[in-house]
């Protein structure tokens, strides 16, 4: 049998096959530790759990609108507005099965044949994807530790053609933890204004995780005569740990929403109800336990930094968010793999994974020779990893 040309041009998700590989393992015995999903291990707070449980508990488990109830819309309008700084009214939200499924029908329903898609790299694994599913070209754009792994105005203006459909950001990003200031988004949004063709995607799904001062920036926010081509993505997965949910959120303008509604209309319909009523909990009520949860993770990076980087061969910047650190190991490259190619640090990952620690090669997004660390995981795995990591490379 055979499969459609559309799914012919993707790739599964590595990051998923490194999880899933790593779970074989312990299955079988082995002792592995899994730094490989970007999953919090914190549980899912208690007001969301008990809110799950009170729709339970009224019968709360029809159908709702395809794109969110109203009571979601609204509490996911409160979240644009304290924590990215978006005025978006209800009508301009829409609620779906993850924010992955929102941007799956976000550039479905908008990108054609011969279109290009700006995409900075290293980059999250499905944005490639997904473009390539909807028949569209990836225009990589390629950012380095040096600069932050941040795009510049300068690399903007000479990627964009007549082609360019979308540019996609993610700050803080996966998986480089690279966050965009204020005045970064502005010089970026100077460029778009002469290019009123190209619609951004701000993926902005780990906002509430990040290290440095000051509030959050988004483009949206920052040049707000560009909201109407701008689509934010957010949720509660990382931010309050409730990846098992799969509810995200997007803000944009009303065409584009209508336009992710009907396609979602055909293909999951509504959000589940359960998931819908825990999420507006988790938007409405307190957050004040995020302090706690971002000192917790901003001392686990400082522990995978500094324990990096004195391994002889391995280096790592320090993240400003999100909770992955994106390792180079170049220098150790050409003893795991004679041969170079852009592929060449799977060997690596492998090694690292017979010495019981799975973690994500560089090239599975866009990257190259070296590994994505999460450090969602307790103080004492991520030392004992740390170990491991240090002696596999000796």
């Amino acid at each position: 049998m055979n499969t459609s040309v559309a799914l012919n041009r993707i790739s599964p998700s590595q990051t998923t096959a490194m999880t899933d590989r790593a779970t074989e393992l312990r299955a079988e015995g082995r002792d592995i530790i899994s730094l490989s999903v970007g999953e919090p291990d914190f549980a899912t707070p208690p007001h969301v759990i008990a809110a799950a449980k009170a729709a339970l508990d009224a019968g709360d488990t029809k159908y709702t609108a395809v794109g969110g109830t109203a009571r979601l819309k609204a509490a996911a309008a409160l979240h644009f507005a304290r924590d990215l700084g978006l005025d978006v009214p209800v009508a301009q939200v829409t609620v779906s099965a993850g924010g992955k499924q929102a941007i799956f029908h976000a550039l479905l329903a908008t990108l054609n044949p011969g279109d290009e898609v700006l995409i900075p790299s290293p980059w999250w694994v499905s944005y490639p994807e997904i473009v390539r599913f909807a028949g569209a070209e990836v225009v990589a754009l390629p950012t380095d530790a040096a600069g932050g792994f941040r795009i510049t105005a300068a690399q903007l203006v000479a990627a964009i053609t007549p082609k360019t459909r979308w540019l996609l950001l993610n700050s803080p990003g996966n998986p480089t933890g690279a966050t965009y200031p204020a005045e970064e988004l502005r010089a970026l949004g100077e460029v778009l204004r002469a290019h009123p063709q190209v619609l951004v995607m701000s993926d902005d799904i780990y906002a509430p995780l990040r290290y440095g001062a000051g509030a959050h920036a988004t483009l949206a926010a920052e040049c707000p005569d560009l909201a109407d081509r701008v689509l934010t993505v957010s949720g509660v997965s990382k931010s309050h740990a409730m990846t098992g949910f799969r509810i995200g959120v997007a803000a944009g303008p009303i065409w584009l929403i209508k336009a992710m509604e009907k396609l979602q209309s055909h293909s999951s319909g509504n959000p589940s109800s359960i998931s819908q009523a825990a999420a507006v909990a988790a938007f409405e009520g307190p957050q004040d336990f995020l302090n706690d949860w971002c000192e917790r993770f901003r001392a686990r990076r400082d522990l995978v930094v500094s324990t990096i980087n004195t391994i002889p061969g391995l280096s790592t910047p320090v993240p400003d968010g999100a909770f992955y650190c994106m390792v180079d190991a170049t220098p150790l490259m050409a003893r795991f793999c004679a041969t170079p190619d852009k592929n060449w640090d799977e060997a690596l990952v492998l090694h690292l994974l017979d010495h019981g620690v799975a973690v994500v090669a560089a090239s599975a997004f866009g990257g190259h020779s070296g590994f994505r660390i999460s450090f969602a995981a307790d103080e004492a795995k991520l030392s004992e990893a740390m170990q491991r990591i240090a002696r596999a490379v000796s």
